[in-house]
């Protein structure tokens, strides 16, 4: 049969006989999308804008079970911690401690407050413990805020009982004893960002007085601080809008050139917010980077197809058969681009938070839209808008990228160098790539500035103390009351022992020093007390003596659960870094390991606390990063291997994406900047957009081939032509979000956009030098041996 006969393509001819059903029906087809079009419209005020802290938890993760678990007994990872600040002096004299006592006390009324988990050396849990000369256990609040003000030597009294007292000095007041902190556990189903963070700014206004200093860090104030950028984000996405729309007219200077893309977007944006309201989900602000790129994929595609649509109106008079020709040409690769991207989102969900499991299943929904709202909309919309009066596209700077490229790769000669400077790059990029941490690589929050005032606070809290981020180490045994058991507790002795030859440790807080602590009281403060009995009975006894001593209930359920079968482990760092985390983690499982099974019923879990909860998203992030960028790559591979049905076509994209992928993991180590949460999306993201550009460029070099059958012009022309549609669709790209990096005071949003940046540009010289120089080499048959059937559909 003749290869070029309609018959022996069966299959490719099923898929030409529907572009001609479609092109029969333009107006309906249209109407439809219309429709549709108004449905999500209808949809959209009821999409709202918010963050929850539960979704940025891998809820899977054996810590997170722990967390969940523990969070309303002892704590979770979403504490606010407010630092006293004294520039002169210390904390002991009665101006310093009355305010350290209003902004207790304000603490303490915020919104879905655990009442029983704030700490402060002037709250009431915060308690100086004696024995009377009657043999009796008694106990008072370190500072009484209706016993008026305190004359010198009672000052003095009370900075020697602090001092003596390692629960309250080092943990609640500074070593230099120049800053107090106040700490408090708020619920998460109580959580009120918004609120809580104008009541902490309230009172950081009212407290804030010469000679003082107000700092406060925590999970709640740092999802305060995003919300207070909302209104930038209105600011970002006018400013965007305006950009594209200059790039638009500076480069086509024609109004089909303007609209037609413009309103390509607006339709693709209704249907994505559409389909995020459908699922019932919120956008979330540290998330939107990612919906911008998308909006600005759907304008780049647009853009593709009316620059194609005018190159064919020079060929074809009638412009219905121009609009048919575009919709021909790139409707194929254009899906194959879009698959990708919506690989490279879908696959974000897997082993990942809730967060980006949302943002996978909306933004790969969002941009499989785009095969519909732009590449199938468009060329349907030129064919039946009129033929534009003036067809010439002037020349402007743009179109000197593709000029410049096709001159640099010129013949086999030149693209056999190119090929050994990017292998050169590519080793570079691994040794560089070696020096991406997991998890944050500097002290306080990567989603804002060092210098933001979150995180110089932070710096400063860091600073005074031994450590104010807390790792939960919880230790649960088989019966009732165990936790009383000696064996038990020398054992939770040991790990703190253990725990504590870490030097970045701070100090510890658990039930071993507290019956320590009590044991010795009851033998008139001798240190050689300071002992664990050896019966279970006399420990009970050491415990009900410390709880009678206080007349706030509940005084020892900061140690133990109300069974006594569990208990909580507290471990203080200074920072919550990548290094740090797994050196504590490290050390944790170290000890659990060699000493698993010595004592009976004592099972020792990790981990919670906002080290435990870090860790555990660092550990998620690893693993979706690990998972998600081979899936990526293999599938990308397989589906281009398939659509061609070629090998060399896959391998090509394989290559491309190795090379763009390992230089922006280079640029990472470079940057410090780690593989987290917040990043491993925008990796792959990146990988599923960027491949795009190489598709588009190996399909042009194909049909140029067919057409002038000289490879060498062939490529010259493809990059000319593709080259300068791909450098605009970059620069587009870079447009929808480069003023995130400009405008935003939120530096992972910054930060993000500029990563993604890195890769667009990574991937534009990947496909505008790397693959045109890679077939000028390798010759691969699909490309070389390709032809045109009677219906001028290519085959290899």
């Amino acid at each position: 049969m003749d290869k070029q006969s309609t018959k022996a393509h069966k299959a490719t001819h099923f898929l030409h006989n529907l572009d001609e059903i479609v092109f029969s029906y333009p107006k309906l087809i249209l109407s439809c999308i219309l429709l549709v079009t108004l449905f999500f419209a209808y949809q959209i005020p009821s999409v709202k804008m918010y963050s929850d802290f539960a979704d940025l938890l891998p809820q899977e993760h054996t810590y997170i079970e722990l967390h969940n678990e523990i969070k309303e007994s002892f704590g979770g990872a979403n504490v606010v911690i407010v630092g006293v600040e004294v520039e002169d002096g210390d904390i002991f004299s009665n101006a310093a401690l009355e305010k350290i006592h209003r902004v207790t006390q304000a603490v303490d009324s915020l919104p879905g407050v655990n009442h029983n988990l704030v700490a402060s050396v002037t709250h009431r849990n915060s308690r100086k413990v004696w024995m009377t000369p009657e043999g009796n256990v008694n106990s008072e609040s370190y500072y009484d805020p209706q016993g008026g003000e305190m004359n010198v030597e009672a000052l003095s009294v009370l900075r020697s009982d602090v001092l003596a007292d390692p629960r309250v000095y080092g943990p609640l007041v500074s070593p230099d004893m120049k800053m107090a902190l106040v700490k408090a556990q708020l619920n998460e189903g109580q959580l009120d960002y918004v609120k809580t963070f104008n009541e902490i700014q309230s009172l950081r206004d009212a407290e804030n007085a010469e000679g003082f200093k107000i700092h406060v860090t925590g999970q709640p104030m740092l999802v305060g601080w995003a919300y207070q950028y909302l209104d930038q984000i209105i600011e970002i996405f006018l400013f965007t809008a305006l950009i594209m729309v200059s790039l638009l007219i500076f480069y086509f200077r024609k109004a089909y050139g303007v609209l037609i893309p413009l309103a390509a977007v607006i339709v693709s944006s209704i249907w994505g917010i559409g389909i995020i309201s459908l699922f019932g989900y919120n956008l979330d602000p540290l998330g939107l980077v990612i919906p911008f790129l998308i909006s600005a994929r759907a304008m780049s595609h647009g853009i593709q197809i009316v620059e194609r649509y005018y190159q064919e109106l020079n060929d074809h008079s009638d412009h219905h058969v121009a609009a048919r020709s575009t919709f021909e040409n790139l409707f194929r690769p254009g899906s194959l681009g879009v698959v990708s991207d919506a690989i490279g989102l879908l696959l974000i969900a897997i082993g990942s938070i809730p967060l980006n499991t949302k943002l996978a299943h909306y933004a790969s929904l969002w941009a499989l839209c785009i095969i519909i709202t732009v590449l199938l909309a468009v060329p349907l919309l030129l064919s039946i808008l009129p033929k534009p009066k003036n067809t010439e596209v002037k020349h402007n700077i743009f179109r000197n990228v593709g000029f410049a490229c096709a001159e640099i790769i010129s013949d086999k000669r030149s693209a056999k160098n190119a090929l050994w400077i990017a292998a050169f790059f590519l080793v570079g990029g691994w040794y560089f790539s070696s020096k991406v941490v997991i998890g944050e690589s500097e002290p306080g929050s990567p989603i804002l500035y060092q210098d933001h005032d979150y995180n110089v606070s932070s710096k400063a809290i860091n600073d005074s103390f031994p450590g104010s981020e807390e790792l939960y180490i919880v230790a649960e045994t088989s019966e009732k009351g165990g936790i009383k058991r000696p064996e038990v507790l020398k054992a939770l002795s040991e790990l703190e022992n253990h725990m504590m030859l870490d030097p970045e440790v701070g100090g510890a807080k658990g039930i071993p020093d507290l019956v320590k602590q009590v044991n010795r009281l009851l033998h008139n403060d001798d240190p050689r007390w300071a002992q664990i009995p050896a019966d279970s009975r006399y420990v009970g006894g050491l415990m009900f003596t410390y709880m009678m001593s206080s007349p706030i209930p509940g005084a020892l359920n900061e140690f133990v659960d109300t069974d006594e079968r569990i208990a909580n482990l507290v471990f203080y760092y200074k920072d919550h870094q990548g290094e740090t985390i797994r050196r504590a983690i490290h050390t944790a499982k170290e000890w659990i390991s060699a000493n698993e099974g010595k004592v009976e019923g004592l099972t020792i879990r990790l981990a919670g606390g906002t080290i435990g909860v870090t860790a555990a998203m660092n550990e998620a992030a690893y693993e979706t990063n690990l998972w998600v960028l081979p899936l990526v790559f293999i599938l990308i591979f397989v589906m281009v291997m398939f659509f061609y049905q070629s090998l060399a076509a896959g391998t090509m994209m394989f290559m491309a994406m190795l090379f763009a992928t390992t230089l922006t993991y280079a640029y990472m180590g470079v940057t410090q900047m780690g593989i987290n949460i917040n990043t491993v999306p925008i990796i792959a993201v990146g990988v599923g957009v960027g491949i795009d550009y190489s598709i588009y460029m190996m399909d042009r070099i194909r049909s140029e081939m067919v057409k002038l059958q000289d490879l060498n012009v062939a490529v010259r022309e493809a990059i000319r032509t593709t080259g300068l549609a791909i450098s605009f669709t970059a620069i587009t790209l870079m447009a929808g979000i480069v003023m995130w990096v400009l405008l935003s005071d939120l530096r992972f949003q910054s930060d993000a956009a500029l990563l993604l940046m890195v890769m667009v540009v990574l991937n534009g010289a990947a496909a505008m030098l790397l693959v045109p120089s890679w077939v000028l080499v390798f010759k691969p048959k699909f490309i070389c041996k390709a032809y045109q059937d009677e219906d001028g559909v290519l085959h290899s």
